[in-house]
């Protein structure tokens, strides 16, 4: 039976640990990914982003079939905006404001049809969906109570954007003591430059705070995962 290992992550090979990985994805909703929504109406490029649900669908599939705990996050607000600190309410170009008519319906605001996961990776029954008012998936969440109550120990980490929401749950994981894999091409950004420094600081100084990998490394592991817990379950038969 193959060790369920991701042999090319950086710094280091990453073990897989049957019944404590879950696969995190965030905030792939259609304000930030679709042509005309929020995203690109700050002057971004969203084909930027696009690209990294082809490879996320298929590790997506992956992660089903090995039976991991499955997590969707997506950041917006109250309709009352309540939860938006006046800092982040009063960012952005005047009428582009979370809360202001957009393309999809209301900015970043739950419910609306923008704040929503894009079809590709909608969420199936038994997956969690966690609404974050923050940047971080764990501020203002259950998210840590979700994983404590999975016994999850270790994240494997996708979604948007890779400097921002990115970077910041996988720094806040690291200070809970989680280790993260960073899944490169499933988290994209909307600046070239920003990805590929954000990965580096990932993994710099002997993974300071966790690891990088790509699907085709990731993907493999995930199948020997769920060989090795298919096996567990015939023996303890």
């Amino acid at each position: 039976m193959n060790t369920p290992t991701v042999s090319s992550a950086r710094p280091s090979p990453f073990t897989l640990t049957p019944g404590a990985t879950a696969l995190i994805v965030i905030d792939m909703q259609r304000d930030f990914l679709l042509p005309g929504g929020f995203g690109e109406s700050l002057g971004n490029d969203v084909a930027l982003l696009q690209q990294v649900v082809g490879p996320l669908t298929d590790l997506l599939a992956a992660a089903r079939a090995a039976g991991i705990l499955v997590v969707h996050t997506r950041e917006g607000h109250e309709p009352d905006l309540s939860d938006c600190p006046p800092a982040k309410l009063a960012r952005g170009n005047p009428s582009q404001r979370i809360g202001d008519p957009g393309a999809f319906g209301r900015i970043l605001i739950r419910g609306e049809y923008g704040h929503d996961i894009v079809d590709e990776l909608a969420p199936i029954d038994g997956e969690v969906v966690i609404d974050k008012p923050g940047k971080g998936a764990f501020y203002a969440t259950s998210l840590q109570d979700v994983l404590v109550a999975e016994d999850i120990t270790q994240l494997l980490v996708t979604g948007v954007t890779t400097e921002v929401c990115v970077h910041t749950t996988v720094r806040e994981a690291n200070d809970r003591g989680y280790e993260c894999l960073v899944v490169s091409d499933c988290v994209g950004s909307y600046f070239p430059d920003f990805q590929k420094i954000g990965l580096d600081m990932i993994s710099a100084q002997g993974g300071i705070f966790g690891w990088v990998a790509d699907t085709s490394a990731v993907i493999p592991a995930l199948a020997a995962l769920a060989e090795f817990s298919a096996s567990s379950t015939r023996q303890a038969s």
